[in-house]
């Protein structure tokens, strides 16, 4: 996932706790907003070095920190708009 200049400074702004939505326009997708940025949750995994490296490397090429990629994907799978392919 490439980030243009734009996103790259929302993403900024979101990660340094100085992104704030505005609650009086559009009350449901403001909801739908907050609880999609919201990470409220923490997760602990085991997974191979050699795979972590890899994510570590794809995030330098992307230009984010490797733990919001592996968020990205994680949102990405479980929303639908990443699928499984079997080779």
């Amino acid at each position: 996932m490439k980030l243009n200049k734009e996103e790259k400074n929302i993403l900024d702004h979101f990660n340094s706790n100085d992104f704030e939505l505005d609650d009086s326009k559009n009350d449901i997708h403001v909801s739908y907003a907050k609880n999609t940025l919201k990470k409220d949750k923490r997760i602990n995994i085991r997974i191979s070095s050699r795979d972590l490296e890899g994510i570590q490397r794809k995030a330098i090429k992307e230009g984010l920190p490797y733990q919001s990629l592996v968020s990205s994907v994680l949102h990405k799978y479980v929303s639908g708009q990443l699928t499984e392919t079997r080779g």
